[in-house]
């Protein structure tokens, strides 16, 4: 009884995954190949070398230069992961895009935005500078995620981790201690920030400012993994529903403007380039973190501690590139006349032709348990050969006269091609129990005339099913 209950918890914390596999509905088709991908650009970025660990927060510099993971997670759940993913890191400024989703969630988007702009500043993301309204000129420079604290500052540090856990998929989501330690005791410029900003008028009425600070350091040294990492991507990814649980965390809103807001100020003052060359929102942190987002897709963390000359991961930015290089995620790709590229939502042509051949022959061998599963897992039972026939033809023209003799096989590929009632339904499976409620329910509670006439093709099956018709008559209805 024990293993059963818990391959009932695995069944039920995988349910959205397996309702997809059965389906066959996922994002990505054939996601071997796809991973297999994945590995080959892992390994090419692996060999980059240069940039440097940030040693301005000690606790920062005492990672491996080394160290380089990825992972990603689809919006369906679908996960793959390379590298040093098991690893903890803190998220640095990777935590700024969600604190705002999560301020625009809790708060609203106009409220939110009377204390931060929404454009890019051109400048580092720690200097002391203000827009043209004396605000912080985006959520995702020092100066605007430390007035977002200010505003989160009621949630408390373990509301702020509750959402993010949610996020993760109730994957590993902790804190370091002696990275906040650290950053408090290094971390002049954000006080020089948190003064400026105080002397500016920017925090909320009856703000503090030194505890807006705190809990921006707080937040800053939250650690995750990749994997969890990924997670949290593929959250934004799917409209703020977690892929992994099926929870709704953040609201639509919430994630279209974070996302907006990453594509245009997430990667400090390369965020131009990157918009460029990458097309996609993304948000790096000093600890080597990059959060990249694919809309509607997957969700992708990447990790590797040296930084280039603007505080972005080398490795990160480097097989970002790559990635948008092999397959068409940039944002434009998709523009007519084009380039092609690789594009692993689509559903390779074998797998189409497989498909149409498993229920051509289903048809042909009269096999209607097959033919059902087919219809149960979501395959379109309308489908043509290269001579435009149906499964409906096939069975009509060549089905084994032995197993079709009583018009079982005929009668089914009718239903499903046109179509059939719930009552039609229960009475074609031998529900009797079922009929009687739907019965009585009928009765109950009639429907208006229009609704309860049945359309032609449904009185045509009804026909068919009583042997109303010709032999002659049911030829001609089934070609």
């Amino acid at each position: 009884s024990l293993t059963l209950c818990v391959i009932i918890q695995c069944v039920g914390a995988n349910i959205l995954l397996l309702t997809q596999a059965f389906r066959r509905k996922f994002i990505i088709p054939d996601f071997e190949a796809f991973a297999s991908n994945i590995n080959q650009l892992y390994y090419s970025t692996q060999r980059q070398v240069g940039g440097h660990v940030a040693d301005y927060i000690p606790q920062l510099a005492k990672f491996s230069p080394d160290l380089w993971g990825v992972s990603l997670c689809t919006v369906d759940g679908q996960r793959h992961s390379a590298g040093d993913t098991k690893v903890p890191f803190c998220l640095q400024s990777c935590v700024k895009p969600l604190e705002y989703a999560i301020a625009v969630h809790e708060i609203g988007t106009e409220h939110v935005h009377r204390y931060v702009g929404k454009e890019p500043s051109g400048l580092k993301f720690n200097q002391l500078s203000l827009d043209e309204e004396d605000k912080p000129h985006n959520p995702m420079v020092n100066a605007g995620a430390i007035v977002i604290s200010s505003l989160l500052k009621v949630r408390g540090f373990l509301g702020v981790m509750e959402y993010l856990k949610k996020m993760a998929g109730t994957e590993y989501v902790g804190f370091s201690n002696a990275t906040f330690q650290s950053e408090k005791e290094t971390g002049d410029r954000n006080f020089a920030i948190g003064y400026y900003l105080k002397e500016k008028k920017c925090f909320p009425k009856n703000a503090d400012m030194i505890a807006a600070l705190d809990f921006y350091f707080q937040l800053c040294s939250i650690e995750v993994t990749c994997e969890s990492g990924s997670v949290m991507a593929a959250t934004l990814a799917n409209g703020g529903i977690c892929p992994i649980t099926g929870e709704q965390v953040l609201s639509a809103e919430a994630v279209r403007n974070t996302l907006s807001l990453m594509h245009s100020c997430g990667m400090y003052d390369f965020s131009g380039q990157f918009a460029f060359h990458v097309g996609l929102p993304a948000k790096s942190g000093v600890s080597g973190a990059v959060l990249l987002v694919v809309p509607n897709v997957m969700g992708i963390m990447c990790w590797s501690p040296p930084l280039d000359r603007v505080g972005n991961s080398v490795r990160g930015i480097h097989f970002c590139q790559e990635l948008v290089s092999l397959f068409n995620f940039h944002n434009y790709d998709n523009l007519r006349h084009f380039a092609r590229k690789l594009d692993p939502r689509r559903q390779s042509l074998d797998d189409r032709n497989r498909s149409v051949v498993n229920l051509m022959f289903a048809a042909y061998s009269g096999d209607v348990s097959a033919l059902r599963r087919f219809a149960l897992s979501a395959v379109d039972m309308e489908e043509k050969d290269y001579d435009s026939r149906t499964a409906l033809h096939v069975a009509s023209a060549e089905g084994d006269p032995v197993i079709c003799h009583d018009n079982t096989l005929i009668i089914f590929l009718c239903v499903i091609r046109w179509g059939n009632t719930p009552l039609d339904d229960a009475r074609q499976f031998g529900r009797d129990g079922v009929v009687s409620v739907l019965t009585e329910y009928q009765r109950l509670y009639p429907c208006s005339s229009e609704s309860q006439s049945e359309t032609e093709d449904q009185r045509k099956i009804r026909h068919i099913e009583g042997g109303g018709l010709s032999q002659t008559d049911r030829t001609c209805l089934t070609i």
